[in-house]
Order: C-alpha cells, then sequence, then structure tokens
C-alpha cells in the first residue's frame, strides 16, 4: 500500500487536488462496512501528518469498530453542488490501527496546531494506505478525470 507521500510522489497532480478537495474542507465521508455487511458512512475530519493521512476517531464509535473488525476504508470529498464542477475526489484504501504513542502524539500535536484542539483520554487512529485514488470534474461540457491506482506487487 502507499502513503500520502508516495502518491504525491507517483501522482503530484492527483495528490494536489485530492489535498484541495479532501484535506482543504477538514471534512470527508468515510464508507466502512458494518457487522451486517450493510455499509456505513461517516463524516470524518481528515489529517496528513509526515506524509501519511490519517483518520482520528472517538473511542469506540461505530465507525472506528467497523474498521477494527475490516480495515478497507473509502473517501470521499464532500460534494455540495450537483453540477460538478467542484471536483470529487475517491480514494479507496485500508485503515491500519496506530498504537505506537510517539506517532499517536506528533498527530494530537499537528491536530492541534490545525485546528487548536486535541483529543482527551482514548480515541483512535488510523493511518490510511491508499491503493486508489480518483477524481472527475465537469469542466464546461466535457468531464475530466484522473486516476492512479498503486502498481500490482503481482508479476503475473
Amino acid at each position: 500500500m502507499a502513503s500520502w507521500a508516495d502518491l504525491r510522489a507517483a501522482d503530484p497532480e492527483l495528490a494536489a487536488i485530492g489535498a484541495e478537495r479532501l484535506l482543504g474542507p477538514g471534512l470527508v465521508m468515510v464508507g466502512t462496512r458494518r457487522a451486517n455487511g450493510w455499509a456505513r458512512l461517516s463524516p470524518v475530519e481528515p489529517l496528513e501528518v509526515d506524509g501519511v493521512l490519517y483518520l482520528g476517531m472517538i473511542w469506540q464509535s461505530y465507525k472506528a469498530l467497523d474498521l477494527l473488525r475490516d480495515p478497507k476504508v473509502s473517501i470521499q470529498s464532500v460534494v455540495t453542488r450537483a453540477d460538478g464542477i467542484e471536483g470529487d475526489v475517491k480514494l479507496y484504501g485500508t485503515a491500519a490501527r496506530v498504537a505506537d504513542a510517539p506517532t499517536r502524539e506528533r498527530y494530537c500535536e499537528a491536530l492541534f496546531a490545525h485546528i487548536g484542539w486535541r483529543p482527551e483520554g482514548d480515541f483512535h487512529l488510523f493511518a490510511v494506505d491508499i491503493c486508489e485514488v480518483g477524481f472527475v470534474v465537469v469542466e464546461g461540457s466535457e468531464h475530466r478525470a484522473l486516476h492512479w491506482s498503486e502498481p500490482s506487487e503481482d508479476p503475473a
């Protein structure tokens, strides 16, 4: 899987658009799989720290429990217009639980620097390993699409 820094190195244009549409507003929609198999869509505040995309979540929130059970995650930019001119970014990957105390502290410091708040007590923190990112935008009468996916490790 790839980090945010890997995406930035592999496709700078798509990474810049992703940063604008996913990180810029400070809120994304995260898709997880509930225990019964149904999809769950939840708003989450993403944060990029040291080239890694993180998702912090309330302790024992359903979306966090979903990711602990099944780490597959989809992340979509918040869409507010029907005409498509703002563009839509979708990111697919897996969410890895972060238990390392120094990494969690760096996240908390970066979060405080970003929004003036840091978690108190327990919270879930996930690092997103990216496997695919797509972007579609309407420009005039045309659709422009960009796509990146992690190179397959399977030589076949």
